[in-house]
């Protein structure tokens, strides 16, 4: 007669208290162990009953209504399931044998496509695509040094490196000689250069008078017309403005900003063009002398590079504008600072205020309200100076300093201000 023997587990009254107290630190891992590993949202009583957390992540309510983390962690301070990376789904091009060649002059200020250059390639894009069966090639010419790794995503087919000291800084005799040279070896159908004050307007006009051509300025929309010598047809500003004009497409165009959308479904081969000939030495009557220092206050903050920009976080206002002041920033504001009257109503940033494009943000003691984070949209780069680590400003930013505002800018100051001292000191020295 076989006997049957039962074991009774033991309860552990202290155990099923802290499990029910959520506030308990160790709430978390007598819930996993209480679940065998699994998830914390629910457990079995000591009845046998199954309890659930109704604040735990992914709990159903009664109304069917799923509770979402918006903090980033689970309950209990356990991090969330790590969720994979987001797979690019760009189609990839590569035109190995083009019907036609567009050339491309972007501004490339700093080294990298500015939000304007990347639009002109979205134009050159439209315009090298617009017939499906014989696509043409975006052939980009850049000067100079690049750091821009995302070429390809920007609509590039060819590139045409030039670089040298020829090419560093105001040289545009020199890179005229070298655009010349691109049409005689390529004869690219249409020139497409920025209309802008950082030197693409200045050089597409000469290119237009080497050429014998006459741009069209000012560009704003490009349209496919049959009736066209070129089989396209511009809209573009005059009149100071006020005016549109409407023409048939020539060979040398300057487009302005938000002439086309940028590419973003595409992703192109980008590939390195070695110029057969050797370029021609030109005798330049111009000499660059470098540049010349620029109050950065004077600087409109729509065009400003580089933006310090201040909150209701920050306390030291003297210290502040003698920060932007060593760092040679444009300053900014949220609306909180230009309310309390530390800052002009010029300065502000934000949907309410001023679209910035800046290359580098720096926000310090502003905590992120929609608003601003709209306006601050097409920064390249924004760093954060904020005591609340949870706050929607370091969400947004690429880099995020934790801290008294006050006490990082000064470190900041004495760091920058070092690091002056030193080099003044070893050219003294040499």
């Amino acid at each position: 007669m076989s006997e049957t023997i039962r074991y009774d587990q033991r309860r552990d009254p202290r155990r099923e208290w802290i499990a029910r107290n959520r506030l308990h630190p160790e709430h978390a891992s007598v819930l996993a162990e209480i679940n065998g590993g699994g998830a914390l949202s629910e457990w079995s009583g000591p009845n046998g009953m199954v309890r659930k957390n109704p604040r735990a992540v992914g709990f159903i309510g009664p109304n069917g209504v799923k509770r979402i983390d918006r903090s980033g962690l689970q309950q209990g301070g356990q991090p969330t399931a790590t969720t994979t990376a987001p797979q690019d789904s760009r189609r990839t091009v590569t035109i190995e044998d083009p019907a036609f060649l567009l050339a491309v002059v972007p501004d490339l200020t700093g080294g990298r496509l500015s939000d304007h250059d990347k639009d002109l390639l979205g134009l050159a894009r439209h315009m090298a695509d617009a017939d499906g069966e014989h696509p043409g090639a975006v052939v980009a010419i850049l000067f100079g040094e690049f750091k821009e790794q995302a070429l390809g995503d920007a609509g590039i087919d060819r590139v045409v490196h030039l670089d040298g000291e020829a090419y560093v800084g105001f040289a545009p005799e020199a890179r005229l000689a070298a655009l010349s040279a691109v049409e005689r070896e390529m004869a690219p159908r249409f020139w497409l250069l920025p209309d802008s004050p950082l030197g693409g307007g200045e050089q597409g006009r000469r290119l237009a008078v080497r050429l014998g051509e006459r741009p069209a300025t000012q560009v704003w929309q490009v349209e496919a017309d049959e009736h066209s010598a070129t089989g396209w047809r511009c809209t573009a500003r005059g009149a100071a403005g006020t005016r549109d004009i409407t023409r048939h497409l020539p060979r040398v165009v300057l487009a302005l900003a938000e002439c086309a959308e940028p590419v973003s479904e595409t992703r192109h081969a980008a590939q390195p063009v070695e110029l057969t000939q050797p370029l021609l030495d030109v005798l330049g009557r111009i000499e660059d002398m470098g540049e010349v220092p620029v109050n950065p206050a004077s600087v409109s903050l729509a065009e400003a590079e580089f933006i310090l920009s201040a909150g209701n976080g920050v306390k030291d206002w003297e210290g502040y504008h003698h920060a932007a002041q060593v760092l040679g920033a444009a300053k900014g504001a949220s609306r909180v600072a230009v309310d309390d009257g530390f800052m002009a109503r010029d300065r502000q940033v934000g949907a309410s205020g001023t679209w910035v494009s800046a290359r580098v943000y720096v926000a310090v003691g502003i905590s992120g309200a929609i608003q601003h984070l709209q306006g601050i949209q097409s920064c390249d780069k924004v760093v954060a100076i904020n005591l609340d680590e949870r706050c929607d400003m370091v969400k947004r930013a690429d880099l995020a300093v934790i801290g008294d505002a006050g006490e990082i800018l000064a470190a900041l100051v004495a760091r920058v201000e070092g690091y002056r001292e030193q080099q003044q000191e070893n050219r003294d020295a040499a």
